[in-house]
């Protein structure tokens, strides 16, 4: 029993002693991995709490400042025209640094927030509009009140109205054209249509109803909303803030901006300059590329509008149609470079 005893003990003893050799390695792998593990899962927290309070930040922001714009809007002074157009103006410029702050927060927030907010910026912008014309009621234009003395003499003084301002047919666009800080061009087929920094200045641009036309804008508008155009070759310097694209079919775009909103659009190519993310809705066939239209002095256009001329995220495209997780939207593509259009037209007006 004592030599069985001693056995037993030996091989007890042999077994601790390889032990005490093998396990010590398992141990530390499994304990390194136990650890790699709970920091990752204490850094996945801390990222989701920092995301969190930077959505919680933002939404609280953007619903004070939208306050704040409702509230001004409610209280302008409509029977005194001038101080009318400035509190609107103040209005245009809040609504323009809540859309820069959406732009910019982009990267934390869900989809859910991002049309939410995208929405509120939308009805304000269509109340700023309609409370401008209520506030600066449509007037008649000069060279109508002279016509009944002077017969056809005004004549030249309407093309001039037109070439400088916007090309205006319709009762849409000549309500638009009477807003203290918009022009653009509207139902015009089949010609080239410019404007310059001047004239372009920080102002909302529409572009409506167009077919087969060339557009070039020289210069850094605020917002560009572009409605119902076909074939049409359309390219505008640096925007301060949105491109908004609706109905837009068989045409070429280039703008910078710091977003871009497509809607209802199909068989489009854009070339993009844009600081945030692009968004499409319902719209099949576009395609994107990066920003290549130059001229002179578009350089100083970009620091007037504020946008990053390194920061361009032009291959960054949400649908909001596609919901799909891991799987490319099928409505938009990138463009090949052998495809990319890197020399511009130069165009003329007609005269």
């Amino acid at each position: 029993m004592d030599a069985f005893g001693v056995k037993v003990s030996a091989e007890t003893d042999d077994r601790e002693t390889n032990a005490a050799v093998k396990v010590p390695e398992r141990v530390l792998r499994r304990d390194q991995a136990r650890l790699e593990e709970v920091e990752r899962r204490r850094n996945v927290k801390e990222s989701q709490t920092v995301t969190e309070e930077k959505s919680d930040f933002f939404t609280s922001t953007f619903n004070s400042e939208k306050a704040a714009v409702e509230e001004i809007i409610s209280s302008c002074n409509y029977g005194d025209s001038d101080q009318a157009s400035k509190t609107l103006e103040v209005v245009s410029v809040k609504i323009q640094q809540l859309q820069k702050f959406l732009n910019d927060s982009v990267m934390f927030l869900t989809q859910y927030e991002i049309r939410q907010a995208q929405a509120s910026l939308q009805t304000m912008q269509s109340s700023l509009a309609e409370k401008r014309e209520a506030a600066l009621p449509k007037k008649k234009f000069a060279f109508r009140s002279r016509n009944t003395r002077t017969g056809k003499q005004p004549a030249p003084k309407q093309e001039t109205s037109e070439k400088s301002a916007s090309v205006v047919d319709g009762p849409a666009v000549q309500d638009a054209a009477i807003y203290v800080n918009q022009c653009g061009f509207s139902n015009v087929d089949s010609q080239v249509l410019i404007m310059h920094a001047e004239e372009l200045q920080q102002r909302d641009v529409l572009l409506s109803n167009l077919t087969n036309c060339k557009v070039r804008l020289y210069g850094c508008p605020s917002t560009v909303h572009i409605k119902v155009v076909c074939n049409c070759e359309i390219l505008c310097g640096p925007v301060s803030s949105s491109v908004f694209v609706d109905q837009c079919t068989d045409s070429t775009l280039a703008a910078p901006c710091q977003q871009l909103r497509t809607h209802n659009t199909s068989a489009t190519q854009i070339y993009l300059h844009v600081t945030s993310r692009a968004i499409i809705e319902d719209c099949h066939g576009v395609r994107v590329a990066p920003f290549t239209w130059t001229y002179p002095g578009i350089q100083e256009h970009f620091k007037i509008s504020g946008l990053d001329p390194e920061r361009n995220n032009w291959e960054q495209v949400d649908d909001f149609n596609w919901l799909a997780t891991g799987t490319p939207s099928p409505n938009w593509t990138i463009i090949p470079e052998s495809e990319r259009i890197s020399s511009w037209e130069s165009v003329q007006p007609a005269t």
